[in-house]
């Protein structure tokens, strides 16, 4: 192992062990930069771990959101500039990204897996939205709040789910198709789903919801997918630095929101974060045994088990902030974000290691 890593983790584990005494010694007001750098020194680490060098991203969000806690004045306003102003552009750079990564070849797959996109369509926009608005009504949490549970479950899937079913050998062409799918579908039928689900708990105007995500999705992908047409292989450089834009984005869109719903996180964070892996983990659960109960192989049922799963919580977010309530719809999808890496990423490491079995029956008595 390369030395500067060696003392990376030695730094971390003085850092971590400096934040513990703190904290037992009543310091934890204090110990917000220790933390800030532990997770900093952490995600450049576990870059030299073959296994947990995928995790480095979430440790980096998990260093923002410390920031944001411990210094929330920093991430709302500069200059007299709201923070919160960057959500949307950068939202749709993330999608005009998307867009210009796909092709109409992408969509080529509704016609060569109608039943896989069928089923992983149908799973989506049932299972997430269902479960979420049980959720929301058990969790006891603020009504606005909880509406953004329901918010997320009434989400598209995202580019993760793609990259969760690339690593985890599954069903990748399908895994495509579901996202570019369900994106399409969104300004539908998230809108739909949240004036059925979630009108008790804050007013959704349909019209003005459905005009948000065109805004926000749709054009920014035909305008990705006029660039891909165009200009494909023209800008390579553009193939390589739109991921870490997107990752930048999702990151900035992730610390402003917290920041901005700071005190409402000291007060029902656990909760929230509980309810969300709640939600999270039975999208994996459901969408992976349903779909073998369906008759479809395994790794189809992978695929849609991660585009269930794993939702689109930046969409979310911004759904919430055109809503002028990033504050609080906004805080389920933050917390979102980071956990369904962490499962996910998990989650596909494990079934990578897991040889797929040629299907001769369905095996409806295989769980996660």
């Amino acid at each position: 192992m390369n030395i500067i890593y060696k003392v990376a983790y030695a730094l971390s584990a003085v850092l971590g062990i400096t934040a513990l005494a703190m904290f037992a010694l009543g310091y934890s007001a204090n110990i917000g930069l220790i933390i800030v750098t532990l997770f900093l020194v952490i995600a450049f680490a576990i870059r030299s771990h073959h296994f947990l060098k995928g995790f480095s991203f979430t440790v980096l969000i998990f260093a923002a959101v410390s920031a944001a806690m411990y210094y929330p004045s920093l991430f709302i306003e500069i200059g007299g500039f709201n923070l919160k102003g960057l959500i949307v552009p950068l939202l749709m750079i993330i999608m005009f990204g998307m867009g210009s990564s796909m092709s109409v070849n992408d969509f080529v797959g509704i016609i060569k897996m109608p039943k896989g996109v069928i089923i992983g369509i149908l799973c989506q926009f049932t299972i997430m939205p269902i479960v979420g608005f049980g959720l929301a009504y058990l969790s006891g949490l603020p009504p606005e709040i909880a509406a953004g549970i329901i918010l997320v479950g009434c989400s598209p899937s995202g580019l993760a789910s793609n990259v969760m079913s690339y690593i985890s050998k599954a069903n990748l062409a399908l895994s495509l198709t579901l996202t570019a799918v369900a994106t399409l579908l969104s300004p539908l039928l998230t809108p739909l789903l949240m004036k059925l689900l979630a009108n008790q708990l804050v007013p959704i105007d349909f019209v003005s919801m459905l005009l948000s995500i065109l805004k926000i999705v749709i054009l920014p992908i035909i305008a990705g997918l006029i660039f891909n047409k165009f200009f494909h292989g023209k800008f390579p450089w553009l193939d390589k630095v739109m991921p870490i834009i997107s990752m930048a984005g999702i990151a900035i869109i992730i610390t402003v929101i917290t920041a901005a719903g700071r005190e409402s996180l000291l007060t029902i964070g656990l909760t929230l974060i509980g309810v969300v892996l709640i939600h999270n983990s039975v999208g994996y659960v459901l969408g992976y045994n349903i779909c073998r109960l369906s008759g479809m192989d395994q790794k189809s049922s992978r695929t849609i088990a991660f585009e269930v799963g794993m939702q689109n919580a930046g969409l979310a977010s911004g759904i919430a902030l055109e809503m002028g309530r990033v504050a609080t719809m906004g805080l389920a999808p933050a917390v979102f974000g980071p956990l369904m890496n962490i499962t996910g990423s998990s989650l596909a490491t494990w079934w990578r290691g897991k040889p797929i079995e040629e299907d001769t029956e369905t095996t409806i008595n295989e769980t996660l």
